[in-house]
């Protein structure tokens, strides 16, 4: 969310900009802690999001997002 917030920040846009996320989890059993994580960048209007279980991520990692913002 830190890289979200820092790529957005270099195109002159914040988190208000994001209109829709899809969060790729290896564990769908770890979505709450993700979810308060998620919601604590996202605290007025969260955008529209689609969370899939994937099997794996690149670098082992546990989530991936990918975002969409509008300028």
């Amino acid at each position: 969310m830190d890289n979200l917030t820092a790529v957005l920040a270099a195109n002159g846009m914040t988190m208000a900009n994001v209109v829709s996320t899809t969060v790729y989890m290896k564990d769908l059993n770890d979505f709450a802690k993700m979810n308060s994580v998620y919601g604590s960048y996202f605290k007025d209007k969260p955008p529209a999001r689609g969370t899939v279980q994937v099997a794996g991520l690149p670098r082992a990692a546990l989530i991936g997002i990918s975002a969409v913002a509008s300028k």
